[in-house]
Order: C-alpha cells, then sequence, then structure tokens
C-alpha cells in the first residue's frame, strides 16, 4: 500500500516535470548566472579584482550562452509553433541587446578595476536581468512547455546544450 503510494508520487512528479523539461533547464540556467552574477559583484565589492574579472568572465559566458541558445533554439522552435515572431520572442531579443550592452560596459569597469562605475551598472543589470528572468520564467517557458511536443521539446533541448559561446 505504501509502496503504490509512493510510486503513484514519484510518477506525477516524473510526469511534471517531465513535461516541463524546458521550464526546468532554463530556469536552473537563470539560477547558475545569478549566483555567479551575485559572486562577481562580492569580489568588486571587496576590492579583489583578479577574482572578479574571472567571476565576471564565467558570468558572461555563462549569459552570453544562454541568450545563444535562447536565440538560435529555443525562440525559432517557439516562433515555428506560434506563427510569429512578433510576440514575447521579440521582447526577449531586445532585452538580450540591453544586457549585453551592459555587459560590455561592466566588463570596461572592471578592467579598470573601478569599483563605482561596476557597482552602478551591476545595479542596472540586475533590475533588468530580474524583470527579464520573470517574465521568460513565468510566461515564455510556460508556454513553451505546453506548446512545443514532447520529442520537440527534448530535440529541441539537446541542441541547446550543444550550443556554445
Amino acid at each position: 500500500m505504501l509502496l503504490n503510494k509512493l510510486c503513484s508520487i514519484i510518477q506525477k512528479n516524473y510526469l511534471r516535470l517531465h513535461k516541463m523539461i524546458i521550464s526546468s533547464y532554463m530556469k536552473a540556467e537563470h539560477r547558475e548566472c545569478d549566483e555567479t552574477f551575485a559572486a562577481a559583484e562580492s569580489a568588486v565589492i571587496e576590492g579583489n579584482f583578479e577574482q572578479a574579472e574571472e567571476l565576471f568572465l564565467r558570468f558572461s559566458t555563462e549569459t552570453l550562452t544562454h541568450f545563444k541558445r535562447e536565440e538560435e533554439s529555443l525562440f525559432p522552435t517557439f516562433e515555428e509553433l506560434s506563427g510569429s515572431a512578433e510576440g514575447p520572442t521579440k521582447v526577449m531579443r531586445y532585452e538580450h541587446e540591453q544586457m549585453r550592452n551592459l555587459i560590455g560596459r561592466m566588463a570596461g569597469a572592471v578592467e579598470a578595476k573601478d569599483k563605482d562605475e561596476y557597482l552602478s551598472i551591476a545595479e542596472s543589470m540586475m533590475i533588468l536581468l530580474q524583470q527579464h528572468n520573470m517574465k521568460e520564467e513565468q510566461m515564455l517557458y510556460a508556454m513553451c512547455d505546453r506548446m512545443i511536443p514532447q520529442e520537440l521539446k527534448e530535440s529541441t533541448l539537446a541542441t541547446m546544450k550543444d550550443i556554445k559561446f
């Protein structure tokens, strides 16, 4: 009896997570980028610019890889199925461009060891990242999980995993 209940719970959770394959993977990428961003910011605050450069490079590589995966694989799949490139993916691409600009400015600040400049730009970046991630996680990824057939989700995810910056 208990074993049957346990098996049922595991199966329901597996099916729920399996259906949310895009959301689960992309949210995990967001968390990785967020953690590295915070670590880089902490290193700047501490004045440890050697560590800050290393962490910032990791953050920018993770973030730009994430954008590339979305723009080259996930967004085109979504747009093909939805029949439109004018919806949420257009907004996400625009925000990616804004963040690329901020990453470039942050790189200059960390290279110049300009703590105040870096932290000022980082504040803008954090606000934009939080808003952007919320839109993707609450809207776009959920739409992808509902709209994209399971087999196509799996192949899209496999393609995304192969994309590097």
